[in-house]
């Protein structure tokens, strides 16, 4: 307990003193979490709708194939942009590896398929009759795609909260795409490893307890968001 109550202690002092390095890296995991998460948005949200709305050939196959990837491990996440980017890797010519922009991609893979199954299961969940009543009143498809996007706001922001969630708080691709490098790739998380390694448990707390915070502020963010305008 004792060693817990240090490292709480230590973490509200980093906050309260405005420790430069603490904020650095609170500001790089904002940043590479905040990217990754936008753009898995971005692609996973008009799949998830095209995928929620559509029949073809194949489409359960690629469903399987998104909700496996929801499951998606860090480490293989981190493999494989790491094989991509090594200097012999497709790739590798970019130089990419070891920088932020690595972690946001592997992060990317990470929180992608997560927003697209979320996604077609809202679609999924809306009344199929809503639709065809839309468009027999004149509206046109995309009309009738941001209607359904709107009845589905409420999962589609657990949808965003999921995927940022999932990010912000992975190790494994971040450590293995990122190298925990000083003033250039450490995040929160990496560094929370590191002190465990070093076996300094007072400030791997302190991180710990850091990044709770600031996961529940984005949290408090989105939920607000979410219930906007909800009967109390």
């Amino acid at each position: 307990m004792d060693m817990l109550w240090e490292g709480l202690k230590q973490a509200f002092r980093l906050l309260a003193t405005g420790d430069r390095e603490t904020y650095r890296i609170m500001l790089l995991s904002l940043e590479v979490s905040g990217v990754a998460t936008l753009l898995s948005m971005a692609a996973g949200l008009p799949l998830g709708v095209f995928l929620g709305l559509s029949r073809f050939p194949g489409r359960n196959a690629l469903l399987a194939l998104v909700n496996m990837g929801m499951g998606l491990p860090p480490v293989v996440a981190g493999l494989l942009v790491s094989i991509v980017l090594w200097r012999s890797g497709p790739l590798g010519s970019l130089r990419l590896l070891y920088t932020p922009q690595a972690m946001i991609i592997a992060q990317f893979l990470l929180a992608a398929p997560l927003v697209t199954a979320l996604t077609v299961a809202a679609i999924q969940q809306l009344n199929p009759k809503l639709r065809v009543q839309v468009l027999a009143l004149g509206a046109s498809r995309w009309q009738m795609l941001l209607l359904l996007l709107r009845e589905a706001r409420l999962p589609l922001l657990a949808a965003l909260m999921a995927g940022f969630g999932a990010v912000i708080s992975e190790v494994g691709a971040s450590l293995m795409v990122g190298g925990n490098i000083l003033g250039q790739t450490r995040v929160l998380t990496t560094a929370t490893v590191m002190e465990v390694g070093k076996g300094d448990f007072a400030l791997a707390i302190a991180l710990g307890v850091i990044l709770l915070l600031l996961v529940y502020s984005a949290s408090f963010i989105i939920t607000m968001l979410q219930q906007r305008g909800r009967p109390s």
